[in-house]
């Protein structure tokens, strides 16, 4: 008789899962650790040569893509793009309070939602004018009208699961951080020439430049009031991303359907609410209350930063420049028009309406 065989049969409750979480770690790690060593070169050179994070994040990231071909750190890359990703999204609620939105009154509020709105049906038409999909369009629609780069992190997660999807946010990033940097600079001088005040300018500032820190550059480059009007306007917009994830979720989902590309499965996988939104506006409900310190928040603001680069720097090692070259110039038409539509609809807006 075998030396072991008198003894008792060991239990599995939780071997297997502890078995399979160990292995699922071991799958992640490597890809992770080398998404956030690009996260912290990027922020390294970002604070002290300056210059957009997430463009750097990009770069870096694109640089070293023949690591993404060692199947030992794709589990981890895929992690980052998408779990950390959410996570940034998520703590994103805490940057927003509804008493900064309320500060400005309805009529700014108003002309956030009406531009966001404006900016997704745009998209939508420039894209398809240009041969680009109705998913491109709402991807740099939702960016140009929402926050950057940010927010096309967060609108990739809840479209169809793709290549193409992959290399259209990676374009968009890259896009919108080159523009809002643009805008950055350009802005004040065309504010100026329009002969808007200090408040106008803020709100032409927030309502307009695609990324949060361009938009304090900016702002606090004319004054401070117009630094921390344009920052609050911003934060509306921020706000916009909640409902507008919830639409393009519903789309999504709605459109594997129609397309016949949606086992039972895939659609409960898939649900029409992405769920790390609860977490969003749960944040901006915390936040709105005060229930967080101020020292906390501001770290777990960072922790969002953090993420959100981590995110971006994996998406640049699974893709190439030449994928992204290879997308066309009417990929960037249909950004730059969405960005000049905007810049001229909300001055408009603020010279004649508010």
């Amino acid at each position: 008789m075998p030396a072991d065989s008198s003894l008792p049969d060991q239990p599995e409750e939780s071997g297997p899962f502890f078995s399979r979480w160990m292995k699922e770690s071991r799958e992640i790690i490597p890809g992770l650790i080398i998404a956030t060593v690009i996260a912290i070169a990027a922020r390294y050179i970002s604070e002290h040569q300056g210059g957009p994070v997430m463009l750097y994040a990009l770069l870096i990231g694109m640089a070293v893509h023949s690591i993404y071909e060692d199947g030992n750190c794709q589990a981890g890359l895929s992690f980052a793009a998408k779990k950390v990703l959410r996570l940034g999204v998520i703590l994103l609620g805490l940057r927003v309070s509804f008493a900064q939105i309320l500060e400005l009154g309805w009529q700014t509020l108003a002309l956030v939602i009406l531009s966001v709105l404006a900016m997704l049906f745009v998209g939508l038409i420039v894209a398809r004018l240009l041969g680009r999909s109705a998913s491109f369009g709402l991807l740099t629609g939702g960016a140009v009208g929402i926050c950057g780069a940010s927010a096309a992190l967060a609108i990739s997660s809840v479209l169809p699961s793709s290549k193409e999807n992959e290399q259209n946010t990676l374009f968009t990033v890259i896009a919108v951080t080159a523009l809002s940097t643009l805008a950055m600079i350009l802005y004040p001088s065309i504010g100026q020439m329009f002969g808007l005040n200090d408040v106008q300018l803020g709100i032409f500032f927030g309502a307009t430049i695609h990324d949060v820190a361009q938009v304090v550059g900016a702002g606090f480059a004319v004054s401070d009031s117009a630094g921390e009007i344009g920052t609050v306007v911003k934060l509306m917009r921020v706000m916009m991303l909640l409902p507008v994830i919830f639409i393009i979720s519903l789309w999504s989902a709605k459109w594997l359907h129609a397309k016949g590309k949606a086992t039972t499965a895939t659609l409960e996988a898939k649900a029409p609410v992405p769920y790390f939104a609860f977490g969003f506006a749960a944040l901006v409900v915390v936040n709105s209350l005060g229930w967080i310190p101020e020292t906390p928040r501001l770290i777990l603001v960072d922790a969002s930063t953090w993420c959100l680069v981590i995110a971006i720097s994996a998406l640049g090692v699974m893709t190439t420049l030449k994928t992204l070259v290879s997308l066309g110039h009417q990929h960037l038409f249909v950004i730059v028009a969405e960005t000049l539509l905007l810049l001229g609809g909300i001055i408009l807006a603020i010279k004649y309406l508010l």
